[in-house]
């Protein structure tokens, strides 16, 4: 039977239908793994497989949280593949945190001070080597590894899910510039932070005040970096903005791509 979302309902084993990440964490921990399991990708499954890796649920009862971890090996040092899932009273699901990494990339600890402690995602402090150096192989601002190329392959997956439970949106919080062009091209929209992002593409252009601030002062800050997406991202998160990057929220309506994009001349 289809819910108002056009998709099956998801039900559990005794056929009772579920309405939210509560629901599923009520259920025995074989049954609750599987439909978890459903969000990794194909390609990725592989890769556990074939490195003798695992995957780790942790979807506690009486919560509606999920972290899912999967590692392609069990002597990886950081995972492959970390998301963070939780369901809101509203109805919605919320995308807290997904990661999707090449595990035998060369790592850059962008994620560490210098004393080797988290950073928290540099809010705690920065590492201005490690930084450049990940910006010189093309990684992205937070990127400790390049990616394997994914999420395209993950969201679907997710939307399934969600529309199952009968929602209808998924929310999510990009944490860089870089992660908000790239929900754009996923079909997001802003909840907040659109007039930001359209102002950020004013400031790049030739003239604008972020233009002009690309002044060679920092290497995150060279000029010619306003013309890509990671010369912009880079530079946002060396402070060239006159505030911090927070306050963007951005949404996804299952089965529908809002079409925005906040950089429409950047260069691939």
């Amino acid at each position: 039977m289809a819910n108002d979302t056009g998709h099956d309902v998801l039900r559990d084993s005794g056929g009772r239908q579920l309405f939210s990440l509560y629901d599923i964490n009520r259920l025995p921990p074989a049954e609750k793994e599987a439909i978890y399991r459903s969000l990794l990708p194909e390609r990725l499954l592989g890769m556990i497989g074939e490195g003798g890796g695992g995957i780790e649920v942790i979807a506690p009862q009486g919560h509606r949280f999920l972290r899912l971890v999967a590692r392609r090996s069990r002597e990886d040092r950081d995972p492959a593949f970390v998301l963070d899932l939780c369901d809101t009273h509203h109805g919605q699901m919320e995308l807290s945190y997904c990661t999707i990494a090449d595990p035998t990339a060369p790592r850059f600890d962008v994620d560490l001070d210098e004393h080797g402690r988290n950073n928290l995602f540099a809010t705690l402090g920065r590492n201005l080597a490690e930084e450049e150096r990940a910006m010189k192989a093309g990684l992205f601002p937070n990127q400790t590894r390049r990616g394997l190329r994914m999420f395209g392959e993950f969201l679907p997956r997710l939307e399934r899910l969600v529309a199952s439970l009968g929602m209808q949106l998924i929310v999510a919080e990009p944490l860089s510039y870089d992660n908000a062009i790239r929900y754009e091209g996923y079909g997001f929209d802003y909840v907040v932070g659109k007039r930001l992002m359209q102002e950020i593409d004013a400031g790049f252009a030739p003239g604008g005040v972020l233009y002009r601030r690309l002044d060679g002062s920092t290497p995150f800050r060279r000029p010619g970096m306003e013309k890509t997406v990671q010369g912009r991202s880079w530079a946002i998160h060396d402070g060239i903005l006159d505030e911090p990057w927070d306050e963007v929220r951005i949404y996804k309506t299952i089965g529908v791509h809002a079409g925005v994009n906040t950089f429409p001349g950047r260069e691939r």
